[in-house]
Protein backbone atom coordinates (compact mmCIF):
# COMPACT_ATOMS: atom_id res chain seq x y z
CA UNK A 1 0.00 0.00 0.00
CA UNK A 2 1.18 3.62 -1.28
CA UNK A 3 0.65 5.51 2.01
CA UNK A 4 1.61 9.19 1.61
CA UNK A 5 -1.74 11.63 2.22
CA UNK A 6 -2.58 11.35 5.71
CA UNK A 7 -5.60 12.81 7.12
CA UNK A 8 -5.73 13.70 11.33
CA UNK A 9 -9.45 14.19 12.75
CA UNK A 10 -9.18 16.64 15.62
CA UNK A 11 -6.15 19.40 16.78
CA UNK A 12 -5.90 18.77 20.17
CA UNK A 13 -3.23 17.83 22.66
CA UNK A 14 -2.71 15.06 20.32
CA UNK A 15 -3.54 15.46 17.16
CA UNK A 16 -1.63 18.48 16.01
CA UNK A 17 1.29 16.72 17.67
CA UNK A 18 0.93 13.47 15.14
CA UNK A 19 0.44 15.66 12.07
CA UNK A 20 3.84 17.26 12.75
CA UNK A 21 5.38 13.77 13.24
CA UNK A 22 4.10 13.22 9.66
CA UNK A 23 5.05 16.54 8.48
CA UNK A 24 8.58 16.42 9.50
CA UNK A 25 8.62 13.16 7.67
CA UNK A 26 7.79 14.90 4.39
CA UNK A 27 4.09 14.05 4.39
CA UNK A 28 1.25 15.91 3.48
CA UNK A 29 -1.03 15.84 6.72
CA UNK A 30 -4.89 17.22 6.48
CA UNK A 31 -6.12 18.43 10.09
CA UNK A 32 -9.77 18.63 10.43
CA UNK A 33 -10.75 20.77 13.74
CA UNK A 34 -14.49 21.99 14.03
CA UNK A 35 -13.49 25.53 16.24
CA UNK A 36 -11.83 27.88 14.41
CA UNK A 37 -9.96 29.78 16.49
CA UNK A 38 -8.10 26.21 17.32
CA UNK A 39 -7.77 25.49 13.79
CA UNK A 40 -6.55 28.64 12.63
CA UNK A 41 -3.54 28.56 15.77
CA UNK A 42 -2.28 24.98 14.33
CA UNK A 43 0.33 25.74 12.20
CA UNK A 44 2.03 28.65 14.46
CA UNK A 45 1.68 25.25 17.38
CA UNK A 46 3.44 22.82 15.55
CA UNK A 47 6.20 25.76 14.60
CA UNK A 48 6.82 26.11 17.81
CA UNK A 49 6.99 23.00 18.66
CA UNK A 50 9.28 22.57 15.88
CA UNK A 51 11.37 25.70 17.64
CA UNK A 52 11.40 23.55 20.92
CA UNK A 53 13.03 20.02 19.60
CA UNK A 54 15.50 22.31 16.91
CA UNK A 55 13.43 21.74 13.86
CA UNK A 56 13.17 22.97 10.67
CA UNK A 57 9.61 25.04 10.83
CA UNK A 58 9.18 25.02 7.25
CA UNK A 59 7.21 21.06 8.31
CA UNK A 60 4.36 23.38 9.69
CA UNK A 61 3.63 23.98 5.58
CA UNK A 62 2.95 20.61 5.20
CA UNK A 63 -0.25 20.56 7.33
CA UNK A 64 -3.83 22.10 5.57
CA UNK A 65 -6.06 22.57 8.30
CA UNK A 66 -9.62 21.87 7.53
CA UNK A 67 -12.74 22.78 8.65
CA UNK A 68 -14.45 20.22 6.68
CA UNK A 69 -14.67 16.72 7.71
CA UNK A 70 -15.57 15.13 4.39
CA UNK A 71 -12.89 17.24 2.60
CA UNK A 72 -10.32 16.52 4.57
CA UNK A 73 -10.65 12.85 4.54
CA UNK A 74 -11.78 12.62 0.75
CA UNK A 75 -8.56 11.84 -0.67
CA UNK A 76 -6.61 10.31 2.26
CA UNK A 77 -4.56 7.00 2.33
CA UNK A 78 -4.82 6.94 6.03
CA UNK A 79 -6.63 8.59 8.36
CA UNK A 80 -6.26 8.97 12.24
CA UNK A 81 -9.13 10.28 14.88
CA UNK A 82 -8.21 12.58 17.63
CA UNK A 83 -10.85 13.64 19.69
CA UNK A 84 -11.77 13.41 23.01
CA UNK A 85 -11.90 9.82 24.90
CA UNK A 86 -16.31 9.65 24.32
CA UNK A 87 -16.75 6.14 22.53
CA UNK A 88 -20.22 7.82 21.43
CA UNK A 89 -18.65 10.54 19.51
CA UNK A 90 -16.04 8.15 18.46
CA UNK A 91 -18.38 6.31 16.89
CA UNK A 92 -19.85 9.31 15.20
CA UNK A 93 -17.01 10.64 13.76
CA UNK A 94 -15.99 7.35 12.37
CA UNK A 95 -19.30 6.62 10.71
CA UNK A 96 -19.02 10.52 8.89
CA UNK A 97 -15.38 9.15 7.71
CA UNK A 98 -16.43 5.94 6.40
CA UNK A 99 -19.04 7.62 3.72
CA UNK A 100 -16.58 10.23 2.62
CA UNK A 101 -12.59 8.75 2.93
CA UNK A 102 -11.49 6.21 0.03
CA UNK A 103 -12.85 2.77 -0.13
CA UNK A 104 -8.82 1.37 0.82
CA UNK A 105 -8.47 4.43 3.29
CA UNK A 106 -7.05 2.85 7.18
CA UNK A 107 -8.53 4.12 9.49
CA UNK A 108 -7.33 4.41 12.94
CA UNK A 109 -8.44 5.44 16.53
CA UNK A 110 -5.40 7.33 18.94
CA UNK A 111 -7.66 6.57 21.80
CA UNK A 112 -5.83 5.81 24.90
CA UNK A 113 -8.21 3.33 26.62
CA UNK A 114 -11.46 2.38 24.59
CA UNK A 115 -11.40 -0.90 23.06
CA UNK A 116 -10.67 -0.64 19.12
CA UNK A 117 -13.87 -3.26 18.33
CA UNK A 118 -16.42 -1.23 20.11
CA UNK A 119 -15.19 2.19 18.25
CA UNK A 120 -15.46 0.59 15.20
CA UNK A 121 -18.40 -1.67 15.47
CA UNK A 122 -20.80 0.20 13.17
CA UNK A 123 -18.55 0.45 10.45
CA UNK A 124 -18.87 -1.66 7.57
CA UNK A 125 -15.69 -2.69 6.79
CA UNK A 126 -13.73 -3.22 9.59
CA UNK A 127 -10.99 -4.92 8.21
CA UNK A 128 -8.91 -1.67 7.49
CA UNK A 129 -10.00 -0.48 11.14
CA UNK A 130 -7.41 -0.52 14.12
CA UNK A 131 -5.97 1.18 16.59
CA UNK A 132 -2.94 3.58 16.98
CA UNK A 133 -2.14 5.01 20.18
CA UNK A 134 0.48 7.23 20.26
CA UNK A 135 2.43 8.94 23.08
CA UNK A 136 2.48 12.63 24.51
CA UNK A 137 4.14 14.36 22.51
CA UNK A 138 3.71 12.12 19.77
CA UNK A 139 6.94 14.17 17.66
CA UNK A 140 9.25 12.85 20.66
CA UNK A 141 8.36 9.71 22.14
CA UNK A 142 8.94 6.68 19.27
CA UNK A 143 6.48 4.22 20.45
CA UNK A 144 3.24 3.59 18.68
CA UNK A 145 1.34 0.74 19.46
CA UNK A 146 -0.46 -0.84 16.77
CA UNK A 147 -3.79 -2.25 17.93
CA UNK A 148 -5.88 -5.11 16.21
CA UNK A 149 -9.46 -5.70 16.57
CA UNK A 150 -11.78 -8.44 16.44
CA UNK A 151 -12.05 -7.48 12.55
CA UNK A 152 -8.87 -5.84 11.52
CA UNK A 153 -6.68 -7.43 8.35
CA UNK A 154 -2.92 -8.74 8.88
CA UNK A 155 -2.43 -7.18 5.66
CA UNK A 156 -3.56 -3.43 6.98
CA UNK A 157 -1.91 -4.25 10.19
CA UNK A 158 0.95 -4.53 8.11
CA UNK A 159 0.67 -1.64 6.25
CA UNK A 160 0.28 1.04 9.14
CA UNK A 161 3.31 -0.72 10.90
CA UNK A 162 5.57 -0.27 7.61
CA UNK A 163 4.42 3.69 7.33
CA UNK A 164 4.98 4.16 11.19
CA UNK A 165 8.33 2.21 10.95
CA UNK A 166 9.04 4.41 7.70
CA UNK A 167 8.63 7.92 9.66
CA UNK A 168 10.89 6.98 12.29
CA UNK A 169 8.27 5.97 14.83
CA UNK A 170 9.15 2.01 16.86
CA UNK A 171 5.54 0.63 16.43
CA UNK A 172 4.26 -2.46 18.01
CA UNK A 173 1.86 -4.97 17.81
CA UNK A 174 -1.05 -5.09 20.22
CA UNK A 175 -2.58 -9.01 18.81
CA UNK A 176 -5.59 -8.12 21.74
CA UNK A 177 -7.57 -5.61 21.82
CA UNK A 178 -7.93 -4.91 25.61
CA UNK A 179 -8.84 -1.78 27.23
CA UNK A 180 -5.87 0.19 27.55
CA UNK A 181 -3.81 -1.86 24.92
CA UNK A 182 -0.01 -2.26 26.70
CA UNK A 183 1.67 0.78 28.54
CA UNK A 184 -1.28 2.76 29.40
CA UNK A 185 -2.49 -0.96 31.56
CA UNK A 186 1.03 -0.33 32.75
CA UNK A 187 0.94 2.69 33.55
CA UNK A 188 -1.89 3.02 35.51
CA UNK A 189 -1.51 -0.07 37.48
CA UNK A 190 1.39 1.90 39.06
CA UNK A 191 -0.45 5.75 39.26
CA UNK A 192 -3.08 3.31 41.11
CA UNK A 193 -0.29 1.98 44.07
CA UNK A 194 1.11 5.21 43.57
CA UNK A 195 -2.28 7.29 44.96
CA UNK A 196 -2.95 4.57 47.55
CA UNK A 197 0.42 5.18 49.17
CA UNK A 198 -0.35 9.14 49.03
CA UNK A 199 -3.93 7.92 50.07
CA UNK A 200 -3.14 5.71 53.11
CA UNK A 201 -0.59 8.80 54.53
CA UNK A 202 2.45 6.27 53.74
CA UNK A 203 4.22 9.23 51.92
CA UNK A 204 3.24 12.47 50.09
CA UNK A 205 3.10 13.11 46.38
CA UNK A 206 6.49 14.71 46.13
CA UNK A 207 7.97 11.75 48.25
CA UNK A 208 6.29 9.14 45.45
CA UNK A 209 7.63 10.96 42.43
CA UNK A 210 10.76 11.47 43.98
CA UNK A 211 10.98 7.52 44.68
CA UNK A 212 9.98 6.79 41.11
CA UNK A 213 12.48 9.14 39.60
CA UNK A 214 15.45 8.30 41.52
CA UNK A 215 15.52 5.00 41.08
CA UNK A 216 13.86 2.19 39.16
CA UNK A 217 12.90 5.02 37.30
CA UNK A 218 16.42 5.40 36.17
CA UNK A 219 16.53 2.16 34.71
CA UNK A 220 13.24 2.20 32.69
CA UNK A 221 14.40 3.45 29.31
CA UNK A 222 17.20 0.58 28.72
CA UNK A 223 15.57 -2.17 31.55
CA UNK A 224 11.91 -3.30 30.85
CA UNK A 225 9.89 -5.18 33.95
CA UNK A 226 10.61 -8.52 32.38
CA UNK A 227 14.05 -7.32 31.86
CA UNK A 228 14.74 -6.41 35.23
CA UNK A 229 13.18 -9.43 36.64
CA UNK A 230 15.52 -12.12 33.65
CA UNK A 231 18.03 -9.62 35.46
CA UNK A 232 17.53 -10.34 39.01
CA UNK A 233 16.60 -13.45 38.41
CA UNK A 234 12.60 -15.63 38.31
CA UNK A 235 12.95 -17.25 41.47
CA UNK A 236 13.83 -13.34 43.33
CA UNK A 237 10.71 -12.56 41.22
CA UNK A 238 8.46 -15.34 42.66
CA UNK A 239 9.83 -14.72 46.20
CA UNK A 240 9.14 -10.68 46.38
CA UNK A 241 5.98 -11.28 44.86
CA UNK A 242 4.93 -13.88 47.35
CA UNK A 243 5.24 -10.98 50.17
CA UNK A 244 3.85 -7.81 48.64
CA UNK A 245 1.40 -8.47 46.02
CA UNK A 246 -1.54 -9.44 48.42
CA UNK A 247 -0.73 -6.20 50.30
CA UNK A 248 -1.16 -4.15 46.93
CA UNK A 249 -4.00 -2.05 46.63
CA UNK A 250 -6.74 -4.04 44.81
CA UNK A 251 -9.10 -0.68 44.63
CA UNK A 252 -11.62 -1.80 41.65
CA UNK A 253 -12.29 2.25 40.66
CA UNK A 254 -10.74 5.54 40.80
CA UNK A 255 -9.74 5.65 44.29
CA UNK A 256 -11.77 8.14 46.76
CA UNK A 257 -8.43 10.80 46.97
CA UNK A 258 -8.82 11.20 43.40
CA UNK A 259 -12.02 11.60 43.07
CA UNK A 260 -12.05 14.55 45.63
CA UNK A 261 -9.09 16.30 43.86
CA UNK A 262 -11.20 16.09 40.81
CA UNK A 263 -14.64 17.48 42.58
CA UNK A 264 -12.80 20.01 44.10
CA UNK A 265 -11.17 21.55 41.31
CA UNK A 266 -7.65 20.63 41.53
CA UNK A 267 -7.28 19.60 37.84
CA UNK A 268 -3.68 19.61 37.85
CA UNK A 269 -0.94 21.85 36.11
CA UNK A 270 -4.59 23.40 34.28
CA UNK A 271 -5.89 24.40 37.44
CA UNK A 272 -2.37 24.95 39.40
CA UNK A 273 -3.35 22.43 41.54
CA UNK A 274 -3.38 18.68 41.88
CA UNK A 275 -2.22 16.27 44.11
CA UNK A 276 0.60 18.95 44.40
CA UNK A 277 0.70 22.99 43.89
CA UNK A 278 2.02 24.29 40.48
CA UNK A 279 2.99 28.10 40.02
CA UNK A 280 2.99 28.91 35.93
CA UNK A 281 6.35 28.72 36.00
CA UNK A 282 6.91 25.54 37.98
CA UNK A 283 4.92 23.83 35.53
CA UNK A 284 6.42 25.38 32.50
CA UNK A 285 9.61 24.50 33.88
CA UNK A 286 8.68 20.26 34.29
CA UNK A 287 7.55 21.08 30.70
CA UNK A 288 10.29 22.26 29.08
CA UNK A 289 13.05 19.62 31.16
CA UNK A 290 10.93 16.71 29.56
CA UNK A 291 11.05 18.36 26.20
CA UNK A 292 14.65 18.84 26.84
CA UNK A 293 14.78 15.02 28.26
CA UNK A 294 12.68 13.53 25.76
CA UNK A 295 15.05 14.97 23.24
CA UNK A 296 18.73 13.86 24.28
CA UNK A 297 16.93 10.14 24.27
CA UNK A 298 16.48 9.95 20.58
CA UNK A 299 16.69 13.15 19.31
CA UNK A 300 12.94 14.51 17.95
CA UNK A 301 12.61 11.58 15.36
CA UNK A 302 12.89 8.60 17.43
CA UNK A 303 15.46 5.75 17.22
CA UNK A 304 13.85 4.29 14.41
CA UNK A 305 11.46 0.90 13.68
CA UNK A 306 11.34 -1.98 16.27
CA UNK A 307 12.43 -5.42 15.39
CA UNK A 308 9.24 -7.53 14.19
CA UNK A 309 8.81 -10.75 15.17
CA UNK A 310 5.90 -12.03 13.03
Amino acid sequence: MQLTRIAIIGAGLMGHGIAQAFATAGREVAIYEADAERRAGIRARVRANLRLVGQDEAAADLISPCGDLSGAVAAADVVIEAVPEDLALKQQVFAQVEAAAPANALLASNTSVIPITHIMAGLRHRHRAMGTHWWNPPYQIPLVEVVQARDTGAAEIAAMMGLLSAIGKMPVHVRKDVPGFIGNRLQHALWREAIALVENGVCDAATVDAVVKASFGRRLAVLGPLENADLVGTDLALMVHRYILPDLDRTPGPQALLQELVASGRLGMKSGAGFREWSPDEAQALRATLARHLDTFSGANGPGPAPESD
